[in-house]
């Protein structure tokens, strides 16, 4: 494997163990980064450690402190940190095993691989690995990794395992901090109907090569172009989304999805105030197009009442 493993030590199940190696299951190198430079000279610019008082420091006159409280620090040297260990500084010791749907989404974080390191390694992990697909369940178990002791999940991937560190409870807020103050509101039932119909026509399975990071791409294109000496100009900044009727741009969306909005009933009160308002303001009639008022005729008899209309379900 060409890739350095991130950390490395020994799986273990109770009295089973064999030494791993972990590595990211992710990579950023594609990632557009800057460096920062000399507005006239494009030199690149040196971050030069500097003490207020004293000026430029060496690197090697630099320590690590623990601010505990406003400018008064505790140092701490890197042999004291080293001392501080840990049995899951070398062992991923696997604690419990839960069923998935019980750890919330909140919680997963980062995924890596964890693989044999060598081939006497290969069997014991066989086996554990085989017994946490026959059981179905994710296997829970800590490992210090980067100064951290982190709790990793494990489930069986292909020929190997798929670890991803779990945040911790102090990292995850609780939700009802931000949600509480959602109002509940009962949404419209024909509107809920055609939000349905809209998910329905554009669920399919998920594709990860239909979701590259766009803005990225556009970054490359632009230093392309600046490479080439172009000149760039100011693209067309994206339409705001206009605030418009709800139902209306429901209705809208399930069209250019192809489907068919269901026609909305109106509200017993909404039709009485239309009637009421039609009736007191009768269409107006343009003087170009009035007629000239016709002679009377005589008077005719009553004509026959008619049914009332049926009502309509």
């Amino acid at each position: 494997m060409a890739t350095r493993p991130t950390w490395q030590g020994y799986l273990r199940l109770s009295l089973v163990s064999c030494p791993v190696a972990l590595y990211t299951a992710t990579s950023r190198t594609g990632d557009v980064s800057f460096n920062m430079l000399h507005k006239q000279t494009h030199n690149r610019i040196r971050m030069i450690p500097t003490d207020p008082e004293t000026g430029p420091v060496e690197r090697s006159d630099i320590v690590k402190g623990y601010e505990i409280e406003k400018g008064r620090y505790v140092v701490i040297t890197d042999e004291e940190i080293k001392n501080v260990r840990l049995s899951t500084t070398k062992t991923l010791d696997i604690e419990r095993f839960v069923d998935e749907d019980e750890i919330d989404r909140l919680y997963w974080n980062d995924p890596y691989f964890l693989a044999p390191d060598g081939e006497m390694a290969v069997e014991a992990y066989t086996v554990i690995r085989e017994a946490m697909a026959r059981s179905g369940k994710i296997a829970l178990g800590r490992l210090v990794m980067h100064q951290r002791e982190r709790l990793m999940a494990l489930e069986p991937r292909d020929l190997g395992i798929l670890a991803y560190s779990l945040r911790s409870n102090r990292e995850v807020k609780n939700p009802a901090d931000v949600f509480d103050d959602i109002p509940d509101v009962k949404p419209d039932k024909a509107m809920v109907d055609i939000a349905t119909q809209i998910i329905k026509q554009q669920a399919g399975p998920f594709d990860p090569s239909k979701f590259n990071d766009r803005y990225e791409e556009a970054l490359r294109a632009l230093i392309k172009e600046k490479e080439k000496g172009h000149t760039v100009g100011v693209a067309e900044q994206p339409k705001e989304a206009e605030v418009i009727d709800l139902m209306e741009a429901l209705r809208r969306s399930l069209g250019q999805s192809g489907g068919k909005a269901p026609a909305r009933k109106a509200s017993s009160g909404s039709t009485r105030k239309a009637a009421a308002e039609k009736a007191a303001d009768p269409p107006k009639i343009a003087a170009s197009q009035r007629k000239p008022a016709a002679k009377k005729a005589p008077a005719k008899k009553p004509a026959a009442k008619k049914a009332p209309a049926r009502k309509s379900a």
